[in-house]
């Protein structure tokens, strides 16, 4: 009996000291304190596995910015809190550094209704690191957590300005954080507002397209999630603060912005770096930021985008041959296996040749040695030695076109059982010192084999 009473008193006494510290949402609202707040939100930050020492930091972060929106903030570890009738109270729940399995299943039923019902959700950091067992809140965070190298400073690059959560970063983004791998790229289910240049800091596994920030229209609702938040530094931060407060901003509805995945062309060479790119044999290519572009020299190599293994899509780039007689051999190869052997896009993929001065089957649009371009289209778009020419080449199944300057000028079928275009990569040929190309403006579009058959070269982007 004395037990009973000392174990009662006990936990009364721990209910009262967690309630003064996270405000569980179910006792009296927290946050009144706002003048004139309407809205609420409900951070939420249980953990069932690995515990941030950096959550009080971030729960009174989001207290701060909130309020600067007239925003009351609860905040609670109690998953009792996810019941409909008391989500219903809230127009956005923040999952802040969450771990392993927080909710039980009427819990997530409960989590599910609510943001089919228009709630808003705002993940942070090891939101990613929780419920590997709820396929719903997979997909809701957008990509699941996979490992993280150590705590290192590196470079974010925004890839929409217009969100609230990256309006006012610059494009290059100079920050430390603890950065996540993920099980998955999210890339082409989410809208990516940011993502990481592997090559500014160690333990990177996405191959160079590496989102770090997103947001999305999900089941009814809004969804936004950002990697960084590891570090109770960057909850002081005024960039990651406004990156935060965009956030809250996206999810609780006071601001709209596009989500939409992001299904138009994008930029796999930013004009800076070379991030999602690798070099195979000799040589390379140089980056002149200043005019953003991308300079061959030595050879013979490859310069391959490692970051997408390719099935239906469009590649758009500029190219331009230094030379005034046009005898500049290089080519944009497309289909082959990733290798360190440049050797393997030759043999196992196909080339769009660059060079004007070879035989037909060897020139500016032909598929090298299969299949010549229609050289009088060829002609009359092609651009002299010196100026820019633009190539869209766009596969879809065993078909390959490719149309210069904006004409068509190759449509070439694969037939052959050793190859494949359905499911390769693309890449660059340096092909020797006396060869000087330049290349910029290189986007990627991925197509739908079928909604995309007839979409115009150009078309969206």
């Amino acid at each position: 009996m004395r037990t009973s009473v000392r174990i009662g008193l006990a936990t009364a006494a721990a209910a009262l000291l967690i309630g003064g510290l996270t405000a569980p949402a179910t006792s009296a609202p927290q946050g009144a304190e706002v003048a004139g707040a309407r809205d609420r939100v409900l951070v939420f930050s249980k953990t069932a596995a690995f515990r941030h020492d950096s959550i009080p930091e971030g729960i009174a972060a989001l207290k701060e910015l909130g309020a600067a929106d007239r925003l009351a903030v609860d905040a609670t570890e109690d998953a009792t809190a996810f019941t409909p009738a008391n989500l219903a109270r809230y127009k956005a729940v923040v999952f802040l550094s969450t771990t392993g399995d927080v909710l039980d299943a009427t819990q997530q039923k409960a989590f599910e209704g609510y943001v089919a019902k228009g709630g808003g959700y705002l993940g942070v950091h090891a939101a990613a690191d929780t419920e590997y067992d709820w396929s719903y809140y997979g997909g809701l965070v957008g990509a699941w957590f996979q490992g993280h190298p150590a705590i290192q400073p590196a470079t974010v690059r925004v890839e929409d300005h217009h969100h609230p959560a990256t309006r006012g970063l610059p494009d290059a983004w100079q920050r430390t954080d603890e950065w996540y791998n993920y099980r998955s790229n999210p890339r082409d289910k989410v809208h990516v507002l940011a993502s990481l240049d592997e090559t500014t800091y160690s333990g990177g596994t996405m191959n160079g397209d590496h989102p770090i920030a997103w947001c999305q229209n999900y089941g009814g609702g809004r969804a936004f999630y950002t990697g960084g938040g590891h570090t109770k530094e960057s909850y002081a931060d005024p960039a990651f603060r406004g990156h935060l407060r965009g956030g809250l901003q996206y999810a609780t509805g006071k601001v709209a912005a596009n989500c939409r995945p992001n299904t138009g062309y994008r930029n796999i060479f930013n004009g800076e770096t070379l991030a999602g790119w690798k070099q195979a044999g000799p040589g390379g290519f140089t980056v002149n930021p200043s005019d953003g572009t991308l300079n061959s020299q030595g050879g013979m190599g490859l310069l391959w985008y490692q970051a997408k293994q390719l099935k239906s899509y469009s590649l758009k780039l500029d190219w331009r041959m230094a030379g005034a007689d046009g005898d500049d051999n290089s080519g944009v190869f497309v289909g082959f296996p990733a290798s360190d052997d440049p050797w393997s896009a030759v043999n196992k993929g196909y080339e769009i040749q660059i060079d004007a001065t070879d035989a037909a089957d060897r020139t500016t649009g032909a598929v090298y040695s299969f299949q010549s371009a229609d050289l009088a289209a060829r002609d009359k778009a092609l651009k002299p030695p010196g100026q820019w020419n633009s190539y869209e080449i766009k596969v879809r199944g065993e078909r390959l076109q490719v149309f210069l300057n904006g004409v068509e000028v190759n449509d070439f079928t694969n037939k052959d059982p050793e190859r494949s275009l359905t499911d390769g990569y693309i890449g660059l040929q340096n092909h020797g010192d006396s060869d000087q190309v330049s290349f910029r403006k290189i986007r990627l579009k991925e197509l739908n084999p079928t909604s995309d058959a007839g979409a115009l070269p150009g078309a969206g982007d």
